[in-house]
């Protein structure tokens, strides 16, 4: 089955695309020649994942998926929230939201954190009547709780990865690796319920 992931993030990519298996070709932006700045301007993580899945489905008609992910900190309120891929500017630059991060943070004791995830599915859903395609639309929550740790630990994986330490592990998502993320994941929880959405249809 062919489908539309919507996004260029490389590491986005290759973890859906591993996560998903061989039964999908999960396409890029890049793929179907999408290079515009597509919008993100909802106030909440469902809302700006509907908004970049419709944008695909409007503009190229074609079946399609897109996630949006924040991480919400407790004592921060529940920042970054929505702002976590720029928390620290429009760079999106990781290492600067990490230092952001941790620096907000400061001394306090309170570290309880987690990564939520919303997937938007559109899919055509042809008129029998009408050579119309309509659109059928669902949506998939993954939600993992952890910790934010003091100090970053481990390579592996991007974002906060490196301070986030998942409930249950004594490792953080950097130092589990791709094997062990891939299969707990908020992401991976989200893209569970979507495959087997999928599947089952």
């Amino acid at each position: 089955m062919k489908i539309v992931f919507d996004t260029n993030n490389a590491h986005k990519l290759t973890e859906i695309r591993q996560i998903l298996g061989d039964d999908f070709e999960v396409l890029s932006l890049a793929d179907i020649g999408c290079h515009e700045d597509i919008p993100e301007t909802a106030d909440t993580i469902e809302g700006n994942a509907l908004q970049k899945a419709q944008y695909v489905f409007d503009h190229y008609h074609l079946s399609c998926f897109a996630d949006d992910t924040g991480l919400e900190v407790d004592a921060l309120g529940g920042a970054p929230g929505i702002y976590s891929a720029r928390y620290a500017g429009e760079g999106h630059d990781s290492e600067a939201n990490m230092r952001k991060l941790l620096h907000e943070l400061g001394e306090n004791n309170n570290r309880k954190a987690r990564f939520r995830t919303v997937i938007a599915l559109i899919q055509k859903e042809e008129d029998n009547d009408s050579s119309l395609a309509e659109q059928k639309i669902n949506c998939f929550e993954g939600i993992i709780e952890g910790q934010i740790i003091r100090e970053k630990r481990g390579d592996e994986g991007f974002g906060y990865d490196p301070i986030f330490r998942p409930d249950g592990y004594e490792e953080t998502f950097a130092q589990l690796g791709p094997q062990i993320k891939n299969r707990i994941s908020h992401r991976a929880l989200a893209v569970e319920k979507l495959a087997k959405f999928l599947k089952g249809m």
